[in-house]
């Protein structure tokens, strides 16, 4: 057992117990036998270049991985990510504690890196609902939303929109109906943050123990929403910009935040670019309308392009189903394709390069059994 400083973060102090931080019986389970070697049980609440921030029962303290864990590291995936808990040793007296192991994940919000290279990049992990916020300003975009929508139904996460700026909008009840026909069975809530109106909505999710997340992109009011929740102005606001409706990023890293309630919030950085990383599954969640339709179509491999019978097509002419919307489902749909077959190569190469890391152990014990 290690001590750590009497540490309190926005004035709530964070010696508590394990189901505050939203520890619970899966993680329990998975950290059972870490438990009999003698680890501590930590969350990551800040990700800093080389450390980490983590929350224990006992405090924060400071995290860093161990050299085992980054030595078998594949890629980002494979290292601790906000969100995350952790198997740690710390010496007696030391506000230092090492990380060995990342417990399995309960759900993880993704999306590829930036670039050329096909790699995941973790946001957030262990998320009980994530808060898809998108300003009614004129930064308002349904095909930015979908994209979203797609992730976080592939983080394992349940998705809330949040349209934040109402003040700044005249045709709100017309917005809240475009949203409500692209994710008809996603939970919508309208507010202004900056008029501290609507937040009573979020209470629900909010619950001790429970994390939510809030993501998108630049100025749709993200770190307004945490001031107002937090009861402090503890992220840094700026103004947007009046020509495009586009902000400047207001908070500089992810990190996890401890509510007067006792839920917890993961505030982000606003996503400038919000690139793919998901299976076709969370594709059909996101489209459901243009899937049940493919169902009526004539043919159960119809390309929705040219054939006949195709319910898709009858729906585009008729005008029941968006045009746009469908473009969106075709492009993003050949955005999974494309990284499916990138991740299909990296994998068998990656196959194939531990093959011969196996055939030269093997040749080389040989040769020396052999005497050369």
């Amino acid at each position: 057992m290690f001590v750590v400083q009497n540490v309190e973060l926005n004035g709530f102090d964070i010696r508590m117990g394990l189901t505050q931080l939203g520890w619970n019986n899966f993680f329990s389970e998975n950290f059972e036998l870490y438990r009999q070697e003698g680890y501590a049980a930590g969350r990551v609440a800040v990700e800093h270049k080389n450390r980490y921030v983590l929350y224990t029962e006992w405090g924060d303290c400071w995290g860093e991985v161990a050299g085992k864990l980054r030595h078998r590291a594949s890629g980002l995936q494979d290292f601790p990510a906000v969100g995350d808990w952790v198997a740690i040793r710390a010496a007696e007296g030391d506000n230092i504690a090492t990380i060995h192991e990342i417990l399995p994940r309960q759900s993880k919000f993704s999306r590829k890196i930036a670039g050329d290279r096909t790699q995941e990049q973790i946001v957030a992990a262990n998320l009980d609902t994530i808060f898809l916020v998108s300003g009614l300003d004129g930064d308002f975009n349904l095909r930015r939303i979908e994209r979203y929508l797609v992730l976080a139904w592939e983080s394992g996460a349940n998705p809330v929109i949040i349209l934040n700026k109402a003040d700044l909008c005249p045709e709100v009840e017309e917005r809240v109906l475009e949203v409500e026909e692209i994710a008809p069975l996603v939970p919508i809530a309208v507010l202004s943050a900056a008029e501290a109106l609507g937040l009573d909505a979020l209470k629900s999710y909010l619950q001790p123990g429970k994390t939510v997340a809030l993501l998108g992109s630049s100025g749709v009011g993200k770190s307004t929403i945490t001031n107002q929740l937090v009861g402090t102005a503890m992220q840094k606001v700026h103004e947007v910009r009046e020509d495009d409706s586009r902000g400047r990023h207001t908070t500089t890293h992810r990190e996890l935040i401890l509510l007067p309630d006792g839920g917890l919030l993961v505030d982000t950085p606003g996503m400038r670019e919000i690139q793919i990383w998901a299976k076709e599954d969370s594709l059909q969640d996101a489209f459901a309308d243009i899937e049940e339709l493919g169902r009526s179509c004539r043919f159960r491999d119809c390309q929705h392009d040219r054939e006949p019978g195709c319910a898709v097509l009858e729906a585009l002419e008729t005008g029941t189903l968006d045009r746009r919307r469908f473009l969106s489902y075709q492009k993003l749909q050949k955005e999974i394709k494309y990284l499916s077959s990138k991740q299909d190569k990296q994998a068998y190469l990656a196959d194939k390069e531990l093959t011969k890391k196996i055939h030269r152990t093997l040749g080389s014990k040989r040769r020396y059994q052999k005497g050369f």
